[in-house]
């Protein structure tokens, strides 16, 4: 398997870390990184700007992989396999069945964007 499709299946496997983040089962620390993951893969602010040439993108190449393989590691097998099957009645087509609920996100974002607008023209 090449590292491009490692890393593709690595990105694959965030909505079934997000389920066993919501899951009883697991473990309080896997928790955690599965939450600093989960928040980490779906915010647009990177801890390296992707505008930086070259090391722009060693986030998503190093640190977002490193951190699901850590999660990963941290779940039972029994909740990740559980999870899997949620995760694929989930997703139809690579999206979302329900993807509305980033309408949220989305709104958050635009009032975000328009208060440093605000503080800026001001």
């Amino acid at each position: 398997m090449t590292l491009k499709e490692r890393a593709k299946k690595l990105k694959q496997d965030i909505p079934i870390v997000f389920l066993s983040l919501k899951d009883k089962e697991t473990p309080i620390l896997a928790k955690i990184f599965a939450g600093i993951t989960v928040v980490y893969a779906l915010s647009p602010i990177d801890l390296i700007p992707d505008f930086i040439p070259m090391i722009g993108y060693l986030d998503d190449i190093i640190i977002l992989p490193a951190l699901i393989l850590l999660t990963i590691k941290l779940i039972p097998q029994n909740v990740w396999e559980r999870n899997t099957d949620m995760a694929k009645d989930m997703w139809k087509d690579g999206k979302p069945e329900k993807w509305y609920y980033s309408i949220p996100i989305i709104l958050l974002w635009i009032i975000i964007l328009w208060l440093i607008i605000q503080l800026f023209w001001l």
